[in-house]
């Protein structure tokens, strides 16, 4: 509440002098409204939750895979993502080979984009499977499946022993922001079995090598593995 204080004149003020007045303003309700408000939007907004991304990482090779399934997995269904510089990726099928050491041109190059990027790469390597997530997406939009029978479904396609089988590998010059958006297109692409692990000589070599259109295999030689 405020008040106003008028000083009558009286005692020696001269004629037609105004009136003093003094102000006093009380802020205790204002004091009052603004704890009022601070608890209204605390128990009103929801708290800000931090973003969790899961992380499913690789376990020794002995704990899941024998010597036979090993060899299983086929050229055709690996692929070899290597993380480079200025949002680059550089990808490779199958195994390294004495082939790919003497083709540089055995490296493709792409980048993050939506179209035409690391994600069309994968979306066409991993195409049956996504084309099956998105017929169970769609039944159940239409409730012709359960929640709980779509994330089982999607779950035992990801872990086909037939599908795609990606080998994350980020180099020195690449960011974490790019391992972040990589993993983000194992989402989308349907993805379930990858692995991130440490670039190896021969990822090195193929590297530079493709970045110096093979002048590097002429001063170096082949690594063994």
């Amino acid at each position: 509440m405020s008040e106003i204080n008028t000083d009558s004149g009286h005692g020696g003020g001269k004629k037609g002098q105004p009136k003093k007045m003094n102000l006093r303003v009380d802020f205790t309700p204002m004091v009052d409204m603004n704890m009022l408000l601070i608890t209204f939007f605390m128990f009103c907004t929801s708290l800000s939750k931090p973003q969790v991304m899961e992380l499913v990482l690789p376990v020794k090779d002995d704990q899941v895979l024998n010597d036979d399934e090993k060899n299983k997995v086929k050229d055709s269904k690996a692929i070899t993502l290597i993380l480079g510089a200025k949002d680059k990726v550089y990808y490779y099928l199958g195994k390294i080979d004495k082939e790919k050491y003497a083709n540089w041109q055995s490296l493709k190059e792409t980048n993050y984009a939506p179209t035409g990027g690391v994600r069309d790469v994968l979306a066409e390597r991993n195409a049956e499977t996504v084309k099956e997530i998105v017929k169970l997406k769609q039944q159940r939009l239409k409730k012709e499946i359960t929640e709980d029978a779509f994330k089982e479904a999607v779950s035992t396609l990801k872990n086909d022993p037939n599908g795609l089988v990606v080998v994350i590998k980020p180099s020195d010059e690449s960011s974490y922001k790019n391992m972040v958006d990589v993993l983000d297109e194992m989402q989308i692409c349907g993805i379930g079995k990858y692995a991130l692990i440490e670039m190896s000589e021969g990822d090195n070599y193929l590297l530079k090598n493709y970045l110096s259109q093979g002048e590097y295999a002429s001063g170096a030689a082949a690594p063994n593995k």
